[in-house]
């Protein structure tokens, strides 16, 4: 197993000697631990903490299929994956990018053939569900090696907790390097971790125990090179343990309450909300044993026999359990009242549920979804962004994150597809693949609607300062200061106006009065021309028109 499984892209890490660092650069998911008992060690040794990804995996899995977490799970989901019946979830956009359009088509054609080898457009909910609930993802790269040039052939899943992660140390070059930290030469020796990054994957990991498959492959796992797999991380890690954590494990505390309080809750009721009789029986001057039968023979005589089963819906005859109607039988002795039956009352605050609904916010602030989207029959009102709730802007900004976390595995995808069809290099990529983005179909409302008020209150300010522009202020701050344009901002939009007068879209200035607003005479009139009024058949045109849309209102 010397030989690692897949292929690898060489990108030209080697640096050159002026660049030596003794700290060895951090891997993709910010996990910083790794193996130095050379290339066949014996397991990987990290102190248990596969064992422990396993079971905080199942612990998420088993999280997800609670109502209350599930409920929240599907509002970030449904919020961070927006389905469309025509649009696809997810489009690149390479306007950032500084490419030619040749390349700009290219980039967008690799892209749709990486969605169409996932099944994106009708698979995204589930994907990104996956790696929202267990906290990463991992994608089998398959190409054809004969033909490389081919591209990749098909991306295959991988459970999560068959695939780890290694960055293992090599055996150190004998040989040092220097590091210069001054003008005066060389002051320290310093040798840089030659690290060396791949995958392990185990058909059948052992769940049991802390140790997977060892680093040199055995047990049956196959080590498979670092490019040949896409790995995307939550990017949430347990500095302490170097665990990679989902976004539902600051929920686990509040999820176990909300279970534990609502048990006790059903057991409380259960028990307490029938009311029991208590009987009293007078057992005269008997001996302690002849009392006990006598009390004994009483209850038989008059006690409840029958015993609902809830499990097959039968009513049947069983002493050995104790029915929820059961009431209690005490004796008395001479000199007491005699036999007497008297009544236990049931719960009072049976209907007292408070707590579930404290536990339930609790659970939702965990997973950062707000609070309002618990209640039922709350509405949806699209008001005005004033009434719009923090929380809901807070979720917003926090599928956003999700977003841009989420859109490495495209980045590494398209890295890939790219590279192997030499359409780029790798060197091109380190210096393109930061300005490629994802533009994710957007069903939030909320921001849209305080962008657009925003955009009304400058306007109105605008229409307040304009008599001012030109003698207390100019044109570039108000354009700065009260529409809040930045300078890119500003020499496109006066490119795209240019644009539009010489196409005759918007009028030319210059040929605007700018006391009437209206355009100016043309140049070559006749003399002695009677001028024309220009409002007059506009007007008649403009009553018409208002007459027509009176009429239809008036019909509907």
């Amino acid at each position: 197993m010397a030989k690692l499984f897949g292929f690898s892209i060489d990108d030209g890490k080697n640096k050159a000697p002026s660049v030596i660092s003794p700290v060895p650069k951090t891997n993709q998911d910010g996990v910083d631990n790794y193996i130095s008992s050379g290339f066949y060690g014996s397991y990987l040794d990290i102190e248990g903490v596969y064992k422990t990804e396993h079971d905080l995996i199942r612990r998420y899995r088993e999280m997800a299929l609670h109502p209350e977490a599930d409920g929240a799970i599907e509002d970030v989901v449904n919020e961070a994956i927006v389905s469309d019946l025509y649009d696809s979830p997810v489009e690149i956009e390479l306007s950032n990018l500084n490419a030619g359009d040749t390349l700009k088509k290219v980039i967008r054609e690799e892209f749709k053939n990486i969605k169409e080898i996932l099944d994106f457009d009708r698979k995204a909910h589930e994907i990104f569900r996956n790696w929202y609930i267990d906290g990463r993802l991992y994608y089998l790269k398959v190409i054809d090696v004969k033909n490389p040039m081919a591209g990749i052939q098909d991306l295959r899943y991988i459970d999560p907790m068959k695939m780890k992660f290694v960055r293992q140390q090599k055996k150190e070059d004998p040989k040092t390097r220097l590091l210069d930290l001054g003008p005066k030469g060389p002051q320290e020796s310093v040798n840089e971790p030659d690290i060396e990054e791949y995958f392990l994957y185990t058909a059948k990991p052992n769940y049991n125990s802390g140790m997977i498959a060892g680093a040199g492959g055995r047990k049956g796992s196959v080590k498979i090179a670092k490019d040949s797999v896409v790995y995307c991380s939550s990017g949430l890690v347990d500095r302490n343990k170097g665990t990679v954590l989902s976004y539902l494990h600051k929920a686990i505390k509040a999820l176990n309450q909300l279970r534990m309080i609502e048990d006790s809750l059903v057991i409380y009721r259960l028990s307490r909300a029938p009311e029991r009789r208590i009987f009293y029986i007078d057992v005269g001057n008997l001996p302690k044993v002849k009392a006990e039968q006598y009390l004994k023979e009483v209850m038989s005589r008059y006690r409840n026999k029958l015993v609902y089963d809830a499990n097959t819906g039968e009513v049947r005859d069983d002493r050995k359990f104790m029915s929820m109607l059961e009431d209690f039988w005490l004796p008395r002795r001479e000199g007491g009242r005699g036999t007497e039956i008297t009544t236990l009352p049931g719960g009072q605050n049976l209907g007292e549920l408070s707590d579930i609904e404290y536990f339930q916010k609790k659970l939702y602030r965990a997973l950062g979804v707000p609070e309002s989207r618990i209640a039922a029959d709350g509405g949806f009102n699209l008001g005005r962004s004033s009434e719009i709730l923090r929380d809901e802007l807070k979720f917003a900004k926090f599928v956003g994150r999700l977003r841009k976390r989420f859109s490495a595995m495209f980045n590494d995808m398209l890295r890939t597809q790219l590279i192997l069809k030499n359409i780029v290099t790798p060197e091109d990529w380190e210096a393109m693949g930061e300005h490629i983005q994802y533009d994710f179909l957007y069903d939030n409302q909320f921001a849209e609607l305080k962008e657009s008020e925003m955009l009304q209150s400058r306007l109105g300010n605008l229409a307040t300062i304009e008599p001012y522009i030109g003698k207390f202020y100019s044109t570039e701050y108000v354009r700065k200061k009260i529409l809040r344009q930045t300078d890119t901002e500003i020499i496109e939009l006066d490119q795209q106006i240019e644009d539009e007068i010489q196409k005759g879209i918007l009028p030319d200035p210059s040929q605007i009065d700018p006391i009437t607003g209206q355009p100016l005479p043309q140049e070559g009139g006749e003399m002695g021309e009677v001028p024309q009024d220009p409002d007059l058949e506009a007007e008649g045109e403009v009553t018409d028109a208002q007459a027509q849309k009176d009429a239809r209102k008036a019909e509907i």
